[in-house]
């Protein structure tokens, strides 16, 4: 009877320590509506999970690096951030630039994604795109195979990754 009591208390432990380094994985993610992101990644800083940026965040998506701690997030050999300014909807069904919401999303950035986006022109409705080198040199790399994880090859598998889906198209103060 102990050593079933036992038994259990250990999977219970070990299953308290696999929710614990749960994490939601970003892939693919054209963005949206900022007020949309802002509200979504507040709920996961709350959470205290992780994020994987495993694939494409861009738009709004990109707000994740200013609300997700930095020691939280971490970026795979496919991660790519695509940045642009801010949009609204014109009068005639053009998008036009909002400048305060370009502001806004600017603002919202770590200072070393910032100066990056300052050498680049700053934002506009080009797409500007950091990926590869550059972007592990920002943020730790995380691996995603089953025989690594973000300690490096030879450690344990990583913590189980909950895909965040493509958002639907956004309007007002969209970053898309």
């Amino acid at each position: 009877m102990k050593f079933v009591t036992g038994l259990l208390a250990a999977v219970l432990l070990l299953a308290g320590v696999a929710a614990s380094r749960a994490a939601v994985r970003i892939a693919d993610d054209r963005g949206g509506r900022i007020g949309t992101y802002v509200d979504r990644f507040q709920d996961l800083r709350s959470s205290g999970e992780s994020v994987i940026i495993d694939g494409l965040c861009a738009s709004a998506c990109t707000i994740v690096l200013g609300t997700i701690p930095h020691d939280k997030i971490c970026v795979t050999s496919h991660a790519t951030l695509g940045f642009h300014a801010a949009w609204d909807f014109g009068a005639n069904g053009r998008a036009i630039t909002n400048p305060e919401a370009t502001q806004l999303l600017f603002s919202m950035y770590p200072t070393p994604i910032r100066r990056w986006i300052v050498h680049r022109g700053g934002l506009t409705p080009r797409m500007i795109f950091l990926r590869g080198r550059e972007l592990q040199s920002m943020y730790r790399p995380c691996y995603l195979d089953a025989q690594a994880s973000a300690n490096g090859p030879g450690s344990k598998a990583p913590p189980p990754a909950v895909v965040v889906p493509a958002s639907a198209s956004g309007s007002a103060a969209s970053a898309r």
